[in-house]
């Protein structure tokens, strides 16, 4: 097995989605910092990125097979992008325009109906606005960004290599 093999491939996009799932975790429990409604959105389609890279890697599938397993990873992607674009977004708008604070998360799992935590966690809150660590000058959400650019790039390459 090559380590340009569509095999190989996915197993190190996988790895990366674990990096990065690891440095989120370490950020929330080691260093504090509590995770806002567009974080977890973020962190389920970095989730669901690697869920598809590890069963494709574990598959190794043939070219139809990786071209679904790709299209199903832009797909995450995409959406993970679009999460971490809207916060970003968020962050440039003055205070007194943001949506007011939630709840906790546990709480609203416990108190509001399913389709009202969605809404209300893709829409994103003032919480989503507040920078509370940078590394380079980069905030989280833009680190975020460029992780799943990255996870495009790779998805559209698996998806359109002919070999």
């Amino acid at each position: 097995m090559s380590l340009a093999s569509p095999r190989s491939l996915f197993f190190l996009a996988f790895l990366a989605c674990v990096a990065i799932m690891g440095g989120a975790l370490y950020l929330e429990h080691a260093l504090g910092l509590e995770p806002c409604p567009l974080c977890i959105v973020q962190r389920v389609f970095i989730i669901a990125f690697g869920v598809v890279c590890m069963i494709a890697s574990l598959h190794g599938p043939e070219r139809v097979g990786r071209r679904v397993y790709a299209a199903f990873a832009l797909l995450f992607s995409v959406g993970g992008t679009a999460a971490a674009g809207r916060q970003i977004w968020l962050q440039s708008v003055p205070a007194d325009q943001l949506p007011a604070c939630l709840p906790s998360f546990d709480y609203m799992i416990e108190a509001w109906p399913f389709l009202e935590i969605v809404k209300t966690m893709l829409h994103g809150t003032a919480d989503c606005a507040e920078v509370t660590w940078t590394l380079f000058g980069m905030s989280i959400p833009e680190w975020s960004l460029l992780a799943f650019a990255g996870c495009i790039l790779f998805s559209l390459y698996q998806l359109l290599r002919r070999a």
